[in-house]
């Protein structure tokens, strides 16, 4: 057995110091075939620094080999050192059998910066040579989709598929059927869903999603169900499978699908906040104001589910607590225009005047442009005295709703008041 296999064996045994040291001694005597051996073994291990170091060597010696230039570009890429990467492999000439490998990986650096143009121009250049190269067709289907140009992508995609099903451990049933829901042919997308034998969960999950889009929610029910049998932890799950049962009307089911997924993880805010929305469809109120404390109590600025707490504590009259809620919030760094209308309208409720008319002030600058906003501020204004505060107020109010003329006799009466 020779060194090289003997280090791999032991890599295999998970005694990498042995190997490592083993290949060490050996490497100062090695010829340069086992060098570059050496190099490759380095680098699948993650060992980037020796690998480099005999690489940079061995292309001294010989600067024309294009193994070696195509091998250091995959280690600088894995530093991400893609300039360097990028300048290696332009040295890679047209004449040579490398160069269409080149083109690929320089167009995969030149996406990933951002060049979509470069990338595309790189790998038509490398489609023009090897034609009926399934690899560049990939490539390119993958350039596209990135960019949004689905049906652009949707063409490649497919001539992949009419050679290969799968391209570097990647279904192309998967990347048709994401292509396609992407473009907005959800049925067409469902077509390659349906393609497959035995799916991964995140595969069938994006079918249900694809499903719910066309839908069929049947469909998309099935799927997530399933998903939830194989694997019982995925949350998104959960969530989709109670939103659908939520638009179909069966809130039963529903809640009973989002208290499952709770059960599984506790830190889902989202989930929190649909149990309690469900809740209160159901007339449970007591339990969906504990599920969407929940969620605040997750995430204090989870506005949505903020505002719908103050709407339940206002149906109860609990403008105390919507104080409280709002303050700790506020108190938490987050800040928001409509909280300081809302706490304005509950200090107004417990006739708590000068701190509502802070909170109003508040408000003001964010909610100046909004109607509903500038007409109770007026109103308010009005009833506290402040006359000559009210009229600006209003007047803006009218410059966006002149036809209300409530207000303008209100305002001209004002007017009166204070000649």
């Amino acid at each position: 057995m020779n060194t090289i296999q003997q280090a791999i064996e032991l890599a295999e045994k998970n005694e990498t110091e042995k190997a490592l040291a083993l290949l060490s001694d050996y490497q100062k005597n090695a010829d340069d075939d086992s060098l570059f051996q050496i190099a490759e073994l380095y680098l699948q291990w993650g060992f980037l620094i020796e690998s480099r170091t005999i690489l940079e060597q061995l292309i001294e010696k010989y600067p024309e080999e294009t193994s070696l230039k195509l091998t250091l570009s995959d280690i600088f890429i894995e530093s991400e050192e893609d300039e360097l990467a990028i300048t290696i492999l332009n040295e890679i000439p047209e004449e040579d059998e490398g160069y269409v490998q080149a083109l690929i990986q320089l167009a995969d650096l030149y996406q990933a910066q951002g060049l979509f143009e470069v990338s595309e121009q790189k790998l038509l250049e490398a489609k023009h040579i090897d034609p009926q190269e399934s690899v560049i067709d990939f490539a390119l289907g993958e350039l596209f989709f990135s960019i949004g140009e689905y049906l652009k992508a949707i063409n490649y995609y497919e001539r992949v598929y009419a050679k290969a099903k799968e391209i570097g451990n990647v279904a192309i049933e998967d990347r048709l059927g994401e292509a396609y829901a992407a473009a907005g042919e959800y049925e067409k997308a469902l077509e390659f869903y349906k393609e497959e034998e035995d799916p991964e969960p995140d595969n069938l999950f994006k079918y249900g999603i694809t499903a719910h889009q066309a839908d069929r929610n049947d469909i998309a029910i099935k799927a997530w169900e399933h998903v939830l049998e194989i694997d019982q932890d995925y949350y998104a799950a959960y969530t989709q499978l109670a939103n659908v049962y939520k638009e179909q009307g069966t809130l039963e089911e529903a809640y009973k699908v989002a208290e499952q997924g709770l059960e599984r993880d506790s830190y889902q805010k989202e989930l929190y906040f649909l149990a309690g929305d469900i809740a209160h469809q159901l007339g449970r109120n007591a339990e969906s104001e504990e599920y969407v404390r929940q969620a605040i109590a997750l995430e204090p600025d989870y506005k949505e589910a903020v505002l719908f707490l103050i709407e339940l504590l206002k149906a109860r009259e609990a403008f105390d607590e919507i104080v409280e809620l709002i303050q700790s919030i506020k108190n938490s760094g987050a800040e928001d225009a409509l909280y300081d209308w809302e706490l304005a309208k509950a200090y107004v409720e417990i006739e708590s005047f000068g701190d509502a008319l802070n909170s109003y002030q508040e408000a003001y600058t964010s909610l100046q442009h909004d109607s509903d906003f500038l007409k109770e501020y007026g109103y308010f204004l009005t009833e506290e005295g402040r006359l000559q505060e009210a009229i600006p107020v209003l007047k803006a109010y009218l410059g966006q709703q002149p036809i209300d003329e409530d207000v303008r006799e209100h305002v001209e009466r004002l007017e009166q008041d204070l000649l």
